[in-house]
């Protein structure tokens, strides 16, 4: 059983234009969120929901547990005195973000060819924070068409290096977790790979990182190639 693993984010898509962390961008969503409800939310309550977000951001306060967006958006939201409901706020907060996706040129190219290959593809991703996952997966249809298996923090309820995820993939395919192959872009991927001992290739696509493995699909495959 070939089992291979990618992290999805910077790995074999991004967000336009948008940075590791959201936290600039959340007093935008909530704005927005405040313009649709047109109930008199003022400033300074916007300000301190994008407060409460950002100290659930986990590259401000670290932290391995996911909460539910409708978690964090009920103590978001507390103070505005309203009756909006939380999976429609949501919608609204992001939808005011608007983040684009843009899938990797050669990534639904890599993922048809390992599948011929005989390879299980899997996809093991921490969603953005507060994001449900039903929203993100909306946005990447295309890479969901390929994958066989989709594992997010919010499914899992750990956000990397934590091995739950990764554990439920081994699981899934009744192999060890050491066996899988499992690609990622950030240093959290590298120390959960570590912590299982599987073989793990860090990518680097905008050739800023000099311990990167491979900067995109042409060098996995060369990578992989070698190994047999």
């Amino acid at each position: 059983m070939k089992v291979i693993v990618f992290d999805l984010g910077g790995t074999l898509m991004e967000f336009e234009n948008m940075p590791p962390s959201w936290v600039d961008y959340y007093r935008q969503g909530f704005e927005n969120t405040a313009k649709s409800l047109n109930d008199g939310i003022s400033d300074k309550d916007i300000d301190l929901s994008a407060e409460i977000m950002k100290s659930y951001n986990p590259r401000v306060n670290y932290r391995e547990i996911e909460y539910t967006p409708e978690f964090i958006f009920e103590k978001c939201l507390k103070h505005w005195q309203s009756n909006i409901e939380l999976e429609k706020a949501i919608k609204i907060f992001f939808d005011g973000i608007n983040p684009k996706t843009v899938i990797y040129s050669d990534s639904i190219d890599m993922l048809k060819y390992l599948k011929s290959d005989g390879y299980s593809i899997c996809a093991l991703t921490d969603i953005p924070s507060a994001m449900p996952d039903n929203y993100f997966k909306e946005k990447i249809p295309e890479l969901l068409n390929h994958i066989d298996f989709y594992v997010s923090s919010q499914s899992c309820g750990y956000r990397k290096p934590n091995i739950k995820g990764i554990e439920i993939i081994a699981e899934k395919y009744n192999v060890e977790p050491g066996d899988l192959i499992f690609v990622g872009d950030e240093e959290k991927d590298k120390r959960l790979a570590n912590k299982i001992g599987c073989e793990f290739y860090l990518i680097d696509r905008k050739g800023k990182n000099k311990n990167a493995d491979i900067h995109n699909m042409t060098d996995l495959l060369n990578k992989l190639d070698k190994r047999h």
